[in-house]
Formats: C-alpha cells, sequence, structure tokens
C-alpha cells in the first residue's frame, strides 16, 4: 500500500500522547479474544450452558455495534479527549464488575457496559491517532495497524496465562491495563485545538439508504457471522485448558494481522476489490465446511482456525477500504453506519453457533457459518453494479491510510 512507503523511519518517533493512546489501542483490541479462553472454564465454574457463555460475546458485540451510530455525534459535542476518558473509564468499571460477578447472567450485562465503553473509546481513538502521529498517514496507520495486530494477538495469549489462574483473572487484567491506559491519556494527551464540529444524529442511519453502502454493510452483517463462529465457538470442540485455547488463537490473531497489513495491499495493486472479495470469501467457506467436517481432530481443527485467520485479514482490510471508497459521506459516519450492521452479524453468531452445536453437533455450526459467508458473497456479486465506484476510483495515499484505519478499528 502506498501510505506504507517511507514511513519506516519515522513511525516510532511520535509524541507521547501518541504512544499513550496507542497503548490504550493495544489494551482495547486484547479485549476482542482476552475472554476466549476462558469460554469453557466460565461455563464450568458458573454452572452455564454454552449457550449462556456465547452471550458474553453477544452482549458486548451488540452494544458495541449500536453505539457506533452515535459515537460520532458525542465525540463531536464534548471532544475527543473527554470521549477517550469516558470509554476507557466504563470498561474499566465494567471489567471489574465482571470479575466480582458470581454468575454468568450478570457477566453477560457487564458486558454490554463493556460494549458501550469500547465503542467510545475505539471509534474516537482512531481519529486522534491520525491527527496527533508525526510523519503524516503513513506513519499513523502503520501504528495504529501495529497496535491492532498486537492487540489481537496477544488478548488470547493473556487470556489464556491469567485464565490458568482463574476465569476471573482476565478481566482483572484488563482493569489493570485499562486504568494504566486511563492515566496516560489523561495526562499526556492535550485537547484539541479546533472546536469540534457537531454531527447530525440521524446521519448514520441516513447513510444506509445509499446502495452501495447498504450492500457492503448486509455483506458484513453474514461475513461476520463466519468471523465470529470461529473466534467464539471453536474454544468448546478444541477441547483444550486455557493456554492451548490462547496459544492457538495467538496464531489466529498473528495470521490476521499479517495479512490485514501486507497481503490484502498487495492483492488490492492486482485485483479489483470486489474481485479480491469474491476470491476471499469463497476460500474462507471452504474453510469452514472443513472445520466442521475435521472438528474431532484438535490438530486439524488448529490448523483450520490459523487458515481462517489469514483470509479474515484479508477480508477485513478490502471490505472497510471499499466502504471508505463507496460514498462521498464523512468517513466517521460510512464506519458507523457499516460498523452498526456488521456488529449484528458478530453478537447473533455465538449463542446461535452454540444452540445448534447441542441440537445437531458440532460440525452443524461450521456449516452454518460457512452458509452465511457464501450469502455474503451473493451480496457482493448480485450487488457488484452498486459497488463499480470502489473498483474504478483509485484512492490516494491518505485516503487508503484513513480507510484502513477505520475498518481495523471496526
Amino acid at each position: 500500500m502506498s501510505a506504507h512507503s517511507g514511513t519506516a523511519g519515522s513511525v516510532w518517533r511520535q509524541p507521547a500522547q501518541v504512544w499513550a493512546v496507542a497503548f490504550a489501542c493495544v489494551v482495547a483490541f486484547m479485549g476482542i479474544g482476552l475472554v476466549d479462553p476462558i469460554l469453557p472454564a466460565i461455563a464450568g465454574s458458573l454452572q452455564a450452558s454454552p449457550v449462556q457463555t456465547e452471550l458474553l460475546f453477544t452482549s458486548y458485540l451488540l452494544v458495541t455495534g449500536l453505539a457506533m451510530l452515535v459515537t460520532s455525534w458525542i465525540s463531536s459535542r464534548i471532544g475527543a479527549k473527554a470521549t477517550l476518558l469516558i470509554g476507557l473509564a466504563l470498561i474499566v468499571v465494567f471489567a471489574l464488575l465482571c470479575s466480582l460477578s458470581g454468575s454468568v447472567d450478570a457477566i453477560i450485562g457487564f458486558r454490554a457496559g463493556w460494549g458501550l465503553g469500547n465503542a467510545l473509546f475505539i471509534s474516537t481513538a482512531l481519529a486522534t491517532i491520525v491527527g496527533a502521529a508525526s510523519g503524516g498517514s503513513g506513519a499513523a496507520i502503520v501504528l495504529y495497524e501495529a497496535a491492532l495486530g498486537l492487540g489481537i494477538a496477544v488478548g488470547p495469549l493473556l487470556g489464556g496465562l491469567l485464565g490458568e489462574i482463574s476465569w476471573r483473572g482476565p478481566f482483572f487484567g484488563v482493569v489493570v491495563l485499562m486504568a494504566i491506559a486511563f492515566v496516560a491519556v489523561l495526562v499526556l494527551l492535550r485537547g484539541p485545538s479546533d472546536k469540534p464540529v457537531p454531527v447530525p444524529l440521524s446521519a448514520p442511519f441516513s447513510a444506509l439508504r445509499i446502495p452501495s453502502l447498504a450492500v457492503l454493510a448486509v455483506a458484513a452483517l453474514f461475513y461476520n457471522i463466519g468471523f465470529f463462529v470461529l473466534l467464539a465457538f471453536s474454544p468448546f470442540p478444541l477441547g483444550f485448558g486455557a493456554m492451548g485455547i490462547g496459544f492457538t488463537f495467538f496464531g489466529w490473531g498473528v495470521a490476521l494481522a499479517i495479512t490485514s497489513v501486507w497481503v490484502a495491499p498487495l492483492l488490492l495493486r492486482v485485483m479489483a476489490r470486489t474481485t479480491v472479495m469474491l476470491v476471499t470469501l469463497p476460500l474462507l467457506a471452504i474453510d469452514l465446511v472443513i472445520a466442521g467436517i475435521l472438528v474431532t481432530d484438535a490438530a486439524a481443527l488448529v490448523a483450520a482456525i490459523i487458515v481462517g485467520g489469514l483470509l479474515l485479514g484479508v477480508m477485513n482490510t478490502v471490505l472497510t477500504e471499499s466502504v471508505m471508497e463507496a460514498t462521498d459521506l464523512p468517513r466517521s459516519v460510512a464506519s458507523s453506519s457499516y460498523s452498526a450492521v456488521r456488529f449484528l452479524g458478530g453478537a447473533a453468531a455465538p449463542p446461535l453457533a452454540a444452540l445448534l452445536w447441542h441440537l445437531y453437533g458440532p460440525t452443524v455450526p461450521y456449516l452454518f457459518a460457512a452458509a452465511s459467508v457464501l450469502v455474503a458473497t451473493g451480496t457482493i456479486l448480485f450487488g457488484r453494479r452498486a459497488l463499480a465506484r470502489i473498483d474504478e476510483r483509485e484512492a490516494d495515499a491518505a485516503d487508503e491510510a484513513a480507510a484502513v484505519l477505520v475498518g481495523d478499528a471496526a
């Protein structure tokens, strides 16, 4: 990607406020996979069913997605620093409440509050890093993608390490790390010199009336079902302890980060965006079918999870760049509209997968995920005329950088 060129030397020379926000981003992204290794332990310790346990993802993702619709409206009125601090504070409070809970229902509720804090923080941290990083957009994208990759990879590993002590351990870990991040942002982040421009509350809703954005949002909804079946359901059939699950999804996160940062840009140099998606999505569906067929073979399932990470990294980047190029809307508005719909798929997938497992066995959830990914493929294929713009228009370096940034945050 052109935005990456010439940034290697300057990306590490950043103001303290950028490092403060980048550190907080790493911790926030860790929260995505932190709970993964302890799902079986929570189910056993709190006598919860797999369906109940999977609702830990559902409440978190549902609230994160819905909150994305209002984060730009909030931050445009109270400012970036205040929004960041409120988001971090909410994560600290609700992660602490999770760690002290005695029932799975309580944790499900507190994870919803955690999702609200995460939405406020992540959406605002993106704009903050882009605006404050030295070296231009290229440096900002390398730094932000590094935070994303590190967080997604380390989250399951840390969750496994702390989960070996107690299922409460990962939640306490988030409390400590996010409290440090709160202090860092409070002390090091300077307030913006420009007065925020208020964004209408209705803007994200109106955006979904645009055909190109609607096609991408629906495709992302079904794609995210595949994503979160692989991420949130797989710990159960794997049958590993917390560390085994943690190492498995550490590999998944590394694979996702590699293809998101390096492979997707290479593919986009030789293929149109819709073509990349129409190649990658069927490959992901095949991988999910293989995972379902070989689900009783732990080594084969681990391999399918890692391969899935490689494909998911490509899709994350390409889908989001497409969202940024599909309309003339402000990036924050397009991203919030798309993310809200996309997260609905992520919220629905884990409990549905657990229910299908209970009714029909461990193979069926992966076949359900594969079918959902094929629906996403069909949505892109039949909506390709509405997406002509994303294949015809070449984004400049700054646009490409901002596009991937927004997409990774979602």
